[in-house]
């Protein structure tokens, strides 16, 4: 980085205070890049990050109150030229499309090495798309076969928020508890459990709680 140049500005998004703490650290290394706030709730995020006005934000998709994706629809309503970056444990293969949809430039997953991450973070500030060259690949293909790539996993047909109902439910958390987390209705939530029923041929509720709780535990969710 020349002389006089400004370091370009990040804030971050997680709700684990050790890798807010190693993901500060790394950045901070860096010429280049610094972090110029942290958040651990999509609640406290809106606000920080509107006050903050960073060049870039890295998300996490599993926070406590909400979910990543709603806080990146809602940071690109607000902020539409923000880029967004995704760290998270969850499977690219089932989430990084959604990512994009919402509104994130990049998707990362949390074993990837740092360097990885360094090599997304600098994509998404000069306004391009990072995906992993094998999810890059996915998604060709899907648009090529007309999203039959994305209906590989049965998870694939649920929506945005039926997904984290889902995810939700594999935690073990109750409707009433996913209702409270979500800002939803009861009987909203009561119906999103139908339809991931269905979508899933899954005969009863208790056959639900057991397939998330199994999907869960693969994936590491937190």
């Amino acid at each position: 980085m020349s002389p006089g140049t400004r370091r370009r500005t990040v804030f971050l998004v997680d709700d684990h205070p050790i890798v807010l703490q190693g993901l500060a650290m790394l950045i901070d290394q860096q010429e280049d890049v610094c972090v110029c706030g942290r958040s651990s709730t999509a609640e406290d995020a809106l606000p920080a990050i509107a006050s903050a006005s960073p060049d870039v934000v890295i998300v996490d998709l599993s926070l406590e109150g909400s979910s990543g994706l709603s806080l990146i629809k809602d940071l690109h309503i607000r902020h539409q030229r923000l880029p967004i970056l995704v760290l998270s444990m969850h499977d690219e293969a089932l989430f990084a499309e959604r990512a994009l949809r919402a509104g994130a430039l990049g998707y990362v997953m949390k074993q990837e090495p740092a360097g990885e991450l360094l090599a997304a973070l600098r994509r998404v500030l000069h306004g391009e798309i990072y995906l992993s060259e094998r999810m890059s690949q996915g998604v060709l293909k899907s648009v090529a076969r007309s999203g039959a790539a994305r209906k590989e996993s049965p998870l694939g047909g649920l929506s945005d928020r039926e997904l984290e109902v889902f995810e939700l439910i594999g935690r073990g958390l109750k409707t009433g508890e996913i209702a409270r987390r979500l800002h939803l209705s009861v009987k909203t939530v009561q119906t999103h459990r139908a339809h991931i029923k269905d979508k899933l041929a899954l005969p009863n509720s208790a056959k639900l709680a057991i397939h998330a709780a199994k999907w869960s535990q693969r994936n590491d969710l937190g």
